[in-house]
């Protein structure tokens, strides 16, 4: 993907030049199919104690997730996932792909045995041939078109094409010169795949399979696209990217993507293949060379991803045309070859346990393991000490925090730092003002975790539910347009206990967005 447009501002409709302002579209656009919209996950096997099949289908029962997909045709794993109503995608591993691709009735028998074998009690809905082939597989690129068509003329001789479709997921990076999506279009070296590939789907009623990884796009950006604009963060009208042959807005990486896609088939005369993103993530944890796959911007990725899918919100270019999507992925696969980011984008641990807690209020009820409640204040990494100090002064004055637990010799002094300190309390303001939205920001040296950070003996007000409630005549925190003056201090760090006053001191403070 181009990363050239990602910080481009918005451009006022008046200040465009006449004939891009009153740009139409010479030919009619058709909308693409419409499919019910659903989030999914993605389960590898690549985990040195990984569970039982009848586990996973009880992992998937208690978080309410009715989607998945398979890297393979498992029979132990399609036998456990019978008469349970998971809809489920199965597909043809890569190295299946050449002896299919070549013969009819090798598709036939692979039919008749990793699918008739299982439906209708296990209900498969797709079947993925191949993964990625175009750009890990190039080789078998020529055969790939026909192992689809074959494996699709057995479903219909099984009286199954209705209700199973056929696609191959392929990675964003087929698409050239993304943005402005409208001008994206497919790398032409692939035209005499793509295009049989696409009359195929427009033939059968099926769906262009994408890999969106915006995590990816960001770090081969070398800095040109905002993490914000990666995450789903809300952006300021400046920070957004602008078509300017369309005037849509891009508010995020994902939908850009996601158009860029719907561009490049239309360039080629497709104008109602619906797109279904086959993976789409976040890595949890990385080494020093990939420093934000942590812990909260996956929590933060993921779900305001699902947030985006199931509020039916669309695309700039086919808003309220919903992106089904499934997440990469239900466990950290701890075998997975690589760096440690490729071991890392599990929302589960091997036991089942959450990796972190999904912030998922109003999404209904689609992985449970949302515990909102459980969120904490606490300081930014790598904000500036001045600004942390001068918001540690005021959440220990004005804003009325009991902060002597940060007094020497009491639970909280160590380890003596501002950060450490004003963490603490953050994290009190921040619970004494029921977490109400914009009570963790302190113009944007604060930021929310779903990771405890008490550590004994300190323990932070936001756990083991402490008072939640509101304070009469407790002040607001102060945002982004406030000012900090007056403020009596006893939580300087250091060596020595220091009692300070900062007397007519105004410090301006910073935007929210850093």
């Amino acid at each position: 993907m181009s990363e050239k447009w990602a910080g481009l501002p918005v451009v006022e409709r008046e200040n465009l030049p006449e004939k891009i302002r009153t740009k139409t579209h010479e030919k009619r656009q058709v909308q693409p199919r419409h499919y019910d919209v659903f989030v999914g996950v993605n389960i590898g096997t690549e985990l040195s104690d990984m569970p039982t099949p009848t586990q996973v289908v009880a992992l998937l029962k208690a978080q309410q997730i009715h989607h998945v997909r398979l890297y393979d045709t498992d029979r132990a794993m399609l036998l456990a996932l019978a008469n349970t109503g998971i809809r489920v995608t199965v597909s043809v591993p890569n190295d299946q792909l050449l002896g299919i691709g070549q013969s009819n009735a090798t598709a036939a028998n692979w039919v008749s045995r990793n699918i008739l074998a299982h439906v209708p009690t296990t209900n498969i809905t797709s079947i993925a041939v191949g993964s990625e082939v175009l750009t890990t597989l190039p080789n078998a690129a020529s055969i790939l078109v026909s192992a689809i068509n074959f494996i699709h003329s057995a479903l219909v001789a099984s009286g199954l094409d209705s209700q199973i479709k056929v696609s191959t997921p392929h990675s964003s990076s087929i698409i050239v010169d993304s943005f402005p999506p409208s001008h994206a279009f497919f790398n032409r070296s692939w035209d005499p795949v793509i295009v049989p590939f696409l009359k195929f789907l427009q033939s059968t009623g099926s769906f262009l399979m994408l890999n969106v990884y915006p995590y990816n796009n960001y770090m081969q950006s070398n800095g040109e696209i905002a993490l914000d604009y990666a995450l789903f963060r809300p952006l300021p009208p400046n920070k957004e990217a602008v078509d300017l042959n369309t005037l849509l807005h891009y508010t995020n990486v994902f939908d850009a993507i996601v158009d860029a896609a719907y561009f490049a088939m239309s360039s080629l005369n497709f104008t109602n293949i619906p797109v279904i993103v086959t993976e789409s993530g976040w890595p949890s944890k990385g080494d020093s060379s990939e420093p934000d796959a942590t812990l909260d911007n996956a929590n933060t990725y993921n779900s305001n991803l699902i947030r985006h899918v199931l509020n039916n919100t669309g695309t700039p270019k086919h808003p309220g045309i919903a992106i089904s999507t499934y997440i990469y992925e239900l466990y950290n696969e701890d075998l997975r070859a690589g760096p440690i980011t490729e071991k890392n984008w599990g929302l589960f641990n091997a036991n089942g346990v959450p990796i972190y807690s999904l912030h998922l209020t109003g999404s209904g009820t689609m992985l449970a393991n949302d515990t909102t409640n459980q969120t904490y204040c606490v300081a930014r990494e790598h904000a500036d000490h001045k600004l942390l100090q001068a918001a540690l002064d005021w959440a220990c004055g004005p804003g009325k925090v009991d902060c002597s637990p940060l007094l020497q010799g009491q639970p909280c002094y160590e380890p003596d730092t501002v950060v450490a300190h004003a963490s603490y309390a953050f994290d009190a303001y921040y619970h004494r003002m029921a977490m109400a939205d914009g009570t963790c920001n302190f113009n944007g040296v604060a930021t929310i975790t779903t990771t405890d950070p008490s550590h004994r003996p300190c323990i932070f007000p936001g756990s083991g539910g402490r008072n939640k409630t509101f304070i009469n005549g407790t002040s607001l925190a102060p945002s982004s347009n406030s000012t900090v003056s007056g403020c009596h201090s006893q939580y300087f760090h250091g060596d020595i206990f220091i009692r300070s006053l900062v007397v007519g001191v105004v410090i301006l403070w910073g935007a929210a967005y850093l």
